[in-house]
């Protein structure tokens, strides 16, 4: 692989990112997630453990038949265990089926965990390494070493932390990779122990950094090591990793290539950083972080009408970097601190010609506060906010029209058994331009069974819906006083696969809030793929 870069970016979300407590993926998921890393520029990407369970082992095999477009695919592995050699180490014989150029190799740097967790003597460690690694290298392997607890090993014992370095490079390994496996490290610690390292070694341009984030410092870390030295930058994407997780590559690329100069990937590259760190998060089904930064969906949201004001005539006023280099977009807030400023940014948005002069600015503003203080919340429902306007324009298409639903429900429970099971049936009348569908669905509560019946009248009008899938719903009692008599307000969150968006029902019924976001979210992901009706007629042919 030519060096087209002066950085070398490494993923680690297959294996590391994947330690993550909630977070499983399936093969296809492995796959999915390795196209979209490549596709978006990372040098290295790796894979997992090849042996250590089938679904890794299967996912060598695949990318041997279907290789990556220009990520180097790595196999990782530990190095050999005490008291053998690497000719009989059996585990490394799945790496070396796995085809890999490169292999990842950890061994340890820290004395405590040498003799308490390895149990062996200090000496055999170095044997270690550098028995795996020349083995690794006889077979054609290029070797990167990721010193495991490097810098709590420094830290105790800066002579034995060395000097397992210097085995490493006298083995042959073409990279050594700093890690800070505990994450407790703070900035300005890694950055005067990889000076440490330099002027031990003198110039070195083969020195990676791999930072976890138990204190909060990963990613500051890690631009503390590059800035410090170091040619590669280990971490996830979204930062997924055990316990607090990892460097995020989603921050620390940006902040590499935008505030430090560093060249990490093409420019057309970056400008799909935000696609990539969303579409990951459906692959692994994790809630993106709004307030993420660069890709996060609040990342350049302007809520305060002063602010709003400000950006409209200059947007560095509120903005440390333009969004579009990352492939995020400005968003104006919609609330009821929200002024005409934020009413008209929110219409040019959506293409829509409006001035401060204009009264339905003033009928929008008012409408959406008088809304707000029924408890209708348009900050976090951006979709029922857009409809709101639309309908007030007189712009609203309406793509059908609800006539009436029933929602039965019953729990039965078994004489055997405390366990109780809840069915619900839901019928539905809708009208599309017309014509009139009467359907009903089951589910496992009253809103999924009323949703599954929505879809399943509509289905056959409009055959996108099957796109459509709910990616999160929150309901809250708006005035507990009031018992169970209480006003309730529901958001929806759905997904079409790219796109995601957010609607708002209120109502002292929550079956009717929650139809409320429901059928809006419906409409409002058949607005944006602007669908064409199929009528019946159609889709019989």
């Amino acid at each position: 692989m030519t060096a087209a870069t002066n950085l070398w970016l490494y993923d680690t979300t297959l294996r590391d990112g994947a330690q993550r407590e909630g977070l499983s993926l399936s093969l296809e998921d492995k796959l999915r997630i390795a196209r979209q890393l490549d596709r978006l520029g990372i040098h290295f990407i790796e894979g997992g453990w090849p042996g250590a369970n089938p679904k890794d082992v299967q996912f060598f095999w695949h990318l041997q038949e279907a290789p990556l477009q220009q990520a180097e695919l790595v196999a990782f592995c530990a190095t050999r265990r005490p008291g053998r050699t690497a000719e009989t180490e059996s585990m490394f014989e799945p790496i070396l089926a796995a085809g890999t150029r490169w292999v990842t190799l950890f061994g340890k740097s820290w004395d405590l965990h040498v003799t308490e967790g390895l149990k062996t003597t200090l000496a055999e460690n170095c044997a270690m390494i550098a028995d795996s690694i020349q083995f690794l290298k006889r077979h054609g392997r290029r070797v990167i070493y990721d010193a495991e607890h490097w810098f709590d090993g420094y830290l105790a014992n800066p002579e034995y932390a060395l000097k397992t370095l210097e085995t490493a490079l006298n083995a042959g390994a073409d990279w050594l990779v700093l890690c800070d496996t505990n994450g407790g490290c703070l900035p300005h610690q890694v950055q005067e122990i990889v000076q440490a390292v330099t002027e031990h070694f003198g110039t070195l341009d083969c020195l990676g950094i791999h930072t976890h984030n138990d204190a909060g410092t990963a990613v500051a870390n890690a631009l503390a090591a590059v800035q410090a030295g170091v040619r590669m930058v280990q971490g996830t994407i979204n930062g997924y990793g055990e316990r607090c997780g990892n460097a995020n590559l989603c921050t620390l690329i940006p902040n590499l290539q935008l505030k430090l100069g560093y060249e990490c990937v093409p420019p057309e590259q970056l400008a799909t950083l935000t696609e990539a760190s969303r579409r990951i998060s459906e692959i692994v089904n994790l809630a993106p972080d709004d307030h993420a930064p660069y890709v996060g969906l609040s990342a350049f949201a302007h809520k305060g009408g002063i602010h709003v004001s400000a950006v409209q005539r200059n947007p560095r006023t509120y903005e440390h970097v333009d969004p579009q280099l990352v492939g995020n977009q400005r968003r104006v807030v919609i609330s009821e601190q929200a002024g005409v400023s934020n009413i008209l940014a929110k219409t040019q948005e959506l293409g829509i010609d409006l001035d401060r002069q204009h009264p339905l600015s003033r009928t929008i503003l008012e409408r959406m506060k008088q809304l707000e203080s029924e408890g209708y919340q348009f900050e976090a429902a951006e979709a029922s906010f857009e409809l709101l306007i639309r309908e007030i324009l007189g712009q609203r298409q309406r793509p059908f029209t609800l006539k009436g639903f029933d929602v039965f429900c019953r729990t039965d429970s078994s004489q055997s058994e405390v366990t109780l099971r809840s069915h619900s049936l839901a019928t539905v009348k809708v009208d599309v331009n017309g014509a009139e569908m009467l359907t009903a669905a089951e589910g496992n509560g009253p809103v999924s069974a009323l949703d599954q019946a929505l879809r399943k009248a509509l289905m056959s009008f409009y055959p996108d819906i099957a796109e459509f899938h709910l990616t999160d719903y929150k309901v809250r009692i708006l005035d507990g006083h009031a018992g169970t008599a209480a006003k309730t307000r529901v958001l929806v969150e759905s997904s079409n696969g790219r796109d995601r968006w957010t609607t708002v029902g209120v109502s002292a019924n929550i079956i009717e809030a929650s139809y409320q976001a429901v059928a809006e979210a419906l409409e409002y992901g058949l607005q944006l793929g602007k669908t064409h009706v199929l009528w019946p007629s159609e889709a019989s042919t």
